[in-house]
């Protein structure tokens, strides 16, 4: 598996369009309250991907600016978003956006800051950010609970290469300097036997699909959804975490 960050879904693409969560709405309306979010507003999505976070933004009528490192993620979110006029797709990185200084209003990552390096980012970030513009910063992590939730984890603890999260210290080298406030929303997916396999598929941790790896933890997964299906469905259940401030 590549170590390369801006390589490494390049074969997980139709599984990640497929099988991948969106964020509750209430996010924007959070966005729209603190940080003053309004249609018209330009917004640099850093680690686009394929548009997850950037469809809900373009939903509120903003100006969108997809910069995507990985050319078969950004070739898809293209392909999803290309009856959308206000979004523009970008070749670039969260580090390195070569977006104009001082152009966007609110910058946003999804899963993506997850493999930023958060120093240099926050200096782009402050580079391309208007006087007062705002930062936002969301995924969705699984929530440890009971019943299926558990086994789970535990069932990708034993297969996973790694389990990347974001750790206090990323967000405090990224957020240096700046006034910044956390806000959590539940989610989740609900999902039938295929999907859950897809799901686990579009992660960069999972075996690859086709590999005996994966075959062998898709008989272990199929094992699983079947002790806690109920009418051919199981729960992904998620806190969706906000992170946002401003360097004023």
């Amino acid at each position: 598996m590549t170590l390369d960050p801006t390589r490494r879904f390049s074969a997980r693409v139709e599984d990640y369009i497929r099988h991948r969560p969106s964020y509750p709405p209430q996010v924007l309306d959070l966005l729209e309250r603190e940080c003053g979010l309004h249609p018209g507003a330009v917004v640099a999505d850093l680690g686009c991907g394929t548009g997850i976070l950037a469809a809900l933004f373009l939903a509120r009528g903003c100006e969108v600016y997809g910069v995507e490192p990985n050319p078969e993620m950004r070739d898809a979110g293209s392909r999803l978003l290309a009856a959308e006029p206000h979004f523009h797709s970008v070749e670039g990185r969260a580090e390195a956006t070569t977006l104009p200084g001082r152009s966007v209003d609110l910058i946003s990552a999804g899963q993506a800051f997850h493999w930023f390096d958060p120093a240099a980012a926050a200096i782009e970030a402050r580079r391309i950010l208007k006087p007062g513009g705002w930062v936002a910063l969301v995924w969705n992590e699984r929530r440890h609970q009971t019943g299926f939730m558990s086994e789970y984890e535990a069932l990708i603890a034993r297969y996973a290469t790694e389990t990347p999260r974001v750790n206090q210290a990323n967000l405090e080298r990224f957020f240096a300097g700046a006034q910044w406030r956390s806000a959590p929303f539940d989610n989740y997916q609900q999902m039938d036997a295929s999907g859950l396999r897809g799901r686990l598929a579009s992660s960069s941790y999972a075996p690859l699909p086709g590999s005996p790896e994966f075959q062998v933890l898709a008989v272990e997964l199929d094992k699983l959804f079947t002790r806690h299906q109920r009418d051919g469905l199981v729960t992904i259940v998620y806190d969706t975490d906000v992170y946002y401030g401003s360097w004023g």
